[in-house]
């Protein structure tokens, strides 16, 4: 029912305790192009990703021999034994898996919760039930990630001269559109505060509020489904 593995564009590693919550979410990332991988708990996830083996000894640079690649996460936030904010924090402590975005869920809209969780370094937050609009959001994010992979395994990778002495290979983007859409791509420093993109968030009420305004002095209907993050600035 899907592509060759070869045509995806992405891997997506899914967590959530809910089966139903699993294969939506898988469904929706694979019609977005995704490879998806589902597992049902963070331990789970850490495992798949090398790190299981590091959180047992409490060494969060420990990886196994084949870690998998993975361009995103999103994860559930309620989930029994080890939370999405919890398996958020150790792949943030890991050295080696500390880049890959993070994406948390969750039914419950808790300003507190969402706050935390994006100054600890997610990505985005979504609401349940989350919509293939939601996953369209992914896409900057996952291209940033494997656009540096290609860059970082182009530098370690070396190549041998016509002398059959080995040279290091420049990091060099040969795809137009790569170019473009490196362009398009926020730059944002690795080190940057998230009260950056709270801030952003609270730019976006302000506005939706003025549109609301206007179309209630113009007459208009203003029944329109509230933010997403609605009461965040409250949480800055």
């Amino acid at each position: 029912m899907g592509m060759a593995a070869a045509e995806w564009k992405f891997h997506v590693l899914a967590v959530d305790d809910s089966l139903v919550d699993r294969k939506l979410i898988e469904r929706l990332l694979q019609k977005s192009s995704c490879q998806v991988t589902t597992v049902d708990s963070g331990y789970k996830a850490l495992e798949f990703l090398g790190l299981r083996q590091g959180i047992e000894s409490n060494d969060t640079t420990a990886l196994s021999l084949s870690p998998q690649e993975v361009n995103l996460i999103i994860t559930d936030y309620c989930m029994p034994g080890m939370t999405g904010y919890d398996l958020l924090k150790k792949l943030k402590e890991s050295s080696a898996l500390k880049n890959i975005p993070v994406v948390i869920m969750s039914s419950e809209n808790v300003p507190a919760r969402i706050s935390r969780c994006l100054e600890e370094g997610a990505e985005e937050f979504f609401l349940k039930p989350v919509r293939l609009a939601d996953l369209n959001k992914l896409k900057p994010h996952m291209m940033k990630t494997k656009l540096k992979n290609q860059k970082l395994e182009e530098i370690i990778t070396p190549s041998n001269d016509e002398n059959g002495t080995v040279a290091a290979v420049e990091p060099e983007i040969k795809d137009s559109v790569e170019m473009e859409i490196i362009k398009m791509l926020p730059i944002q420093s690795e080190t940057e505060p998230k009260r950056v993109l709270l801030q952003v968030v609270q730019q976006e009420e302000q506005m939706l509020s003025n549109n609301k305004r206007k179309s209630m002095e113009e007459g208009l209907s203003t029944d329109r489904p509230r933010p997403r993050l609605e009461g965040i600035a409250t949480a800055v």
